[in-house]
């Protein structure tokens, strides 16, 4: 995909599957579960088993669909390269680093830095950043995205982290470009009971609440 069909795949889903931790094993039936719920950008975490591995195999796997593949706590410029190379389309990360945009920007690869105060959201998208992860949301709330969008609005918000099936919508109507959503949907429990048609259906679950807040 081009990097701005990425951009649009992302936007348009609402929803990005954080994917932390789980078994190289596992990695092809938790995705084909997800990509049945509906969910279309899926996120590999640099600190899980054989992340690269997970990416090329899972780029792999669903060549040819809508759905988009990236990798996410993505600590430094060296991480970033070694992910794109694995066939990561896009970019997520906790913190801010300059460089790892620069790096980003240099492969044309969507890249989504993390921020929490206005400050860092600035320099953010300064740097080149595409959209910015709002890191943890959880506690910050809704109201906070919300408030950000007044003096922001050019901003594109990504809130991660405490984000479950009963406020994802109130983060999408509060003007989150979309959310990025780990264990509360890629449920390990699930994953350990083999439940995949769980997964499918909390995947589905979560783009009905989103697909409902937006039409409000």
């Amino acid at each position: 995909m081009s990097k701005e069909k990425i951009l649009e795949t992302v936007e348009q889903s609402g929803l990005v599957a954080v994917i932390r931790g789980m078994e190289p094993t596992a990695m092809s039936r938790i995705a084909r579960a997800l990509v049945a719920g509906g969910v279309r950008a899926l996120e590999i975490t640099m600190n899980s088993p054989q992340p690269l591995k997970m990416i090329s195999e899972v780029r792999s796997l669903l060549e040819g669909t809508e759905v988009t593949i990236g990798a996410g706590t993505v600590l430094d410029p060296e991480s970033a390269r070694s992910a794109i190379l694995a066939g990561a389309e896009f970019i997520f990360a906790p913190n801010l680093n300059r460089r790892v945009i620069e790096i980003c920007r240099r492969y044309s690869c969507p890249v989504v830095p993390g921020a929490m105060t206005p400050t860092e959201m600035v320099r953010a998208w300064e740097a080149g950043a595409d959209m910015v992860k709002i890191f943890p949301a959880g506690g910050l709330g809704p109201g906070f995205i919300k408030d950000m969008g007044g003096p922001l609005p050019q901003i594109k918000l990504v809130p991660t982290g405490g984000i479950d099936l009963h406020n994802a919508g109130a983060f999408i109507e509060a003007g989150a470009a979309a959310l990025g959503v780990g264990g509360s949907l890629v449920d390990k429990d699930m994953v350990a009971a083999q439940d995949y048609d769980g997964l499918t259906r909390r995947a589905q679950a979560f783009r009905r609440v989103i697909e409902e807040a937006r039409s409000k």
